[in-house]
């Protein structure tokens, strides 16, 4: 029996890949320019990106400061000059929407949950490229919908965000509903404030440091069937 009939996921690193995604798109942009990677430039734009996302989900950055801010913050902490942040942008969006990884078979399971379930993507990223990711991937053919934040007016955690895919989706019983995501910060305390059932997917098993509620943990996405029934 079921416990729930409808699943919210998180899109990068929960059901695909994106640090390998994020690695790909980089490198190939600065063979595109003809630029060579420094030693840990990959590692510290991961940092730099997440830092802009985090401002993101604060409503402390607007999208245009995240997407070019990150690249004009890097290039100056690497010395690279005579390159635009924004043309580089425009290609790393590009690249990045054509380059996917699933993570624990990620899509096959989704298959199978569709079965039972309403499914619905509920994504932070960029239009253009999650779009095309969620094509590419196949992913756009299983959802029942799917939920970005540029489209919606509202991002992650925001509780306006989630209002607007419930009303969207006709939800209306929240008992019933269950957020999976890896991100703390967007996917917990989102579902926190929208009053549904969390799952916070840790492959890593990183500690809880934030004050979030938590009401079901996986280190593997498999492991999500045996919290999605009653025994």
């Amino acid at each position: 029996m079921k416990k729930f009939d409808i699943i919210l996921w998180d899109l990068d690193d929960t059901l695909l890949d994106f640090a390998k995604s994020e690695s790909h798109a980089i490198k190939t942009c600065f063979e595109h320019f003809d630029l060579s990677i420094q030693e840990g430039m990959i590692e510290r734009y991961s940092e730099i990106n997440l830092w802009h996302w985090k401002k993101f989900e604060k409503n402390e950055l607007g999208k245009m400061d995240v997407l070019h801010g990150r690249f004009r913050e890097l290039f100056e902490e690497y010395g690279i000059k005579g390159l635009s942040p924004e043309e580089f942008q425009l290609l790393y969006q590009e690249e990045l929407g054509g380059t996917y990884f699933y993570n624990d078979q990620s899509l096959d399971l989704c298959k199978k949950l569709a079965k039972e379930f309403d499914q619905y993507i509920v994504t932070n990223g960029i239009v253009i490229t999650q779009t095309k990711k969620l094509r590419l991937s196949g992913f756009d053919q299983i959802m029942n919908g799917i939920y970005i934040s540029e489209l919606v007016g509202y991002q992650k955690p925001q509780k306006e965000f989630f209002e607007a895919c419930f009303e969207q989706s006709k939800t209306t019983d929240r008992d019933k509903i269950i957020i999976i995501g890896d991100s703390l910060t967007s996917d917990m305390k989102g579902g926190n404030n929208a009053g549904i059932t969390t799952c916070w997917y840790n492959p890593k098993r990183k500690k809880n440091t934030e004050e979030v509620r938590i009401d079901y943990e996986i280190d593997s996405l498999g492991q999500i069937e045996n919290i999605l029934y009653f025994n």
